[in-house]
């Protein structure tokens, strides 16, 4: 019996060796007659490393080689500022920090020789969007909120956990453009249902805006208001994507779209070509609704807000949307041209005072309430928005962050290993609903709590007292500069 055992395991070894070496000269063969790669053509097998590696090259420099500062487009300390956050683990460092003070573009803000102490603080309040301009006006309590990603972009779990941490924060969860999902209705929070070029959610069997269907979503309750997707920062110009394999059939359904087929929406409303167009389409919907109605939009420059903010003048300021979403050009948690992320759209950091200068030059600064986004994850970026002169502020990847995401950069390849960008039930399994929506909970009651005390080290009660002299900002000679100098308080035209 050990005989024929001994045989056999040689037997099976040589089998073994045999294969391989045939495997070996297959690909062997195969590599060198092949005619699209040189590499492989010119080092048959062995090329087939330099693959390996390249691919795997993202995921060794984010752990072995690159320092905390230095990752894109989030590097790790930012990362573990949020993952800190949503544990509850507190923004707590020792030793000193690792941001440089003397790098270009570095925040500072302007501590008071006296802060505010803490019976003298006050809490933040909120904000009305519509007060006055509609049936039934939000009342927004949140500065931190969540901003689009549709029910597709990231999977049915994600958007669940969403949906309870956003309502045990307080905040409000935009659904993106995919249009309104059970899971975004589960945890209560407030909703604001975005309207994206393609109609999802909201579009008959044409393909065109539904009033019927408005009237439907509008009388859900914590649905609070609505927002027309003008572009998003990812990528200005050309609509949402989502690839075939991520187009299930529940998502299908919900978008009112065929199953398994790319996803691609318009690249804007067809029915809107100019700023009039555009304040017909907010007073329809906001007329059908009741409820407020903003939009949503990247700037590549100042004519927009200037010709928007002129025709408002021209009709009244109740033709005016409600709220004003900038996006920054730096924007983006989905799946994006490369040539439009990367080159397309302003930056926040020079889109947002300029929209807010806009709306202050034309007297409507009081009637449209401004939020901000574009890489704004910390309560630093945050503090810094709400100087240069938003309301709220909306953040995608914080909130992603906040969920367990790695920055894998699989967002479009429905292959995230955390749960969060994927449809393939075996990657959701990770992603416990219950956990994770106390993460997103945590993430944003503590950045809130964390830009009201940079609020109170500049002296002030309350966040929603920053100005732009209270931040600065370091120029290329090392030296800072006030915001309030590089963007001056613009003086509001008279009648």
């Amino acid at each position: 019996m050990e005989t024929l055992m001994s045989v056999f395991q040689v037997s099976l070894g040589v089998a073994l060796v045999i294969g391989l070496v045939l495997l070996l000269l297959y690909r062997y063969i195969q590599d060198s007659t092949q005619t699209q790669h040189t590499i492989l053509r010119n080092y048959p097998v062995v090329g087939h490393l330099r693959y390996f590696f390249e691919q795997l090259g993202e995921y060794f420099r984010q752990y072995f080689f690159l320092g905390d500062r230095e990752e894109m487009p989030f590097n790790r300390a930012t990362r573990g500022w949020v993952y800190r956050l949503a544990k509850n683990e507190g923004g707590i460092i020792g030793f000193g920090s690792t941001y440089s003070l003397h790098e270009p573009g570095a925040l500072i803000f302007v501590n008071a020789r006296f802060p505010v102490l803490d019976e003298d603080r006050v809490n933040t309040p909120p904000l009305i969007l519509g007060n006055g301009f509609c049936d039934k006006p939000f009342t927004a309590r949140s500065i931190v909120n969540v901003s689009g990603m549709s029910f597709g972009a990231i999977s049915a779990p994600a958007v669940q956990a969403l949906s309870r941490g956003a309502a045990q924060a307080g905040c409000w969860m935009s659904t993106g453009e995919g249009g309104l999902s059970p899971y975004h209705l589960e945890g209560n929070c407030d909703v604001i249902l975005q309207i994206g070029t393609a109609k999802y959610g909201v579009r008959d069997s044409q393909g065109l805006l539904s009033e019927a269907r408005l009237r439907e979503l509008a009388a859900i309750e914590s649905v609070r208001a609505f927002e027309i997707k003008l572009s998003q920062g990812a990528k200005p110009g050309k609509g949402g994507v989502l690839p075939a394999a991520k187009v299930t059939a529940e998502i299908a359904r919900i978008r009112g779209i065929p199953q398994g087929v790319d996803s691609i929406s318009p690249n804007r409303h067809p029915e809107v070509s100019n700023v009039e167009q555009l304040l017909d389409r907010i007073a329809l919907i906001r007329d059908v609704t009741g409820k407020p109605v903003g939009i949503k939009t990247a700037l590549g420059g100042w004519h927009f807000m200037n010709d928007l903010c002129e025709a408002i003048l021209r009709r009244g300021i109740a033709a005016a949307p409600d709220f004003i979403a900038i996006d920054g050009g730096e924007g983006g948690s989905g799946a994006a041209p490369q040539a439009l992320a990367d080159h397309v759209a302003l930056s926040i950091d020079e889109a947002l005072p300029r929209a807010v200068d806009s709306l202050i030059e034309a007297g409507l600064r009081e009637r449209v309430k401004v939020i901000a986004a574009g890489k704004l994850v910390t309560s630093a970026r945050a503090a810094w928005a709400l100087s240069a002169g938003a309301d709220f502020v909306n953040t995608a990847r914080g909130f992603m962050f906040s969920l367990g995401c790695i920055q894998a950069l699989r967002c479009h390849s429905n292959s995230c290993p955390t749960g969060i960008t994927t449809h393939n039930p075996k990657l959701h399994r990770g992603l416990d609903v219950a956990d994770k929506a106390a993460r997103v909970a945590n993430y944003c009651l503590n950045m809130n709590q964390e830009i009201d005390m940079i609020a109170h080290s500049c002296g002030l009660r309350h966040a929603r007292e920053f100005r732009r002299e209270h931040t600065r900002i370091v120029q290329p000679n090392g030296q800072s500069t006030a915001l309030n100098m590089l963007y001056p308080y613009p003086v509001a035209r008279t009648a």
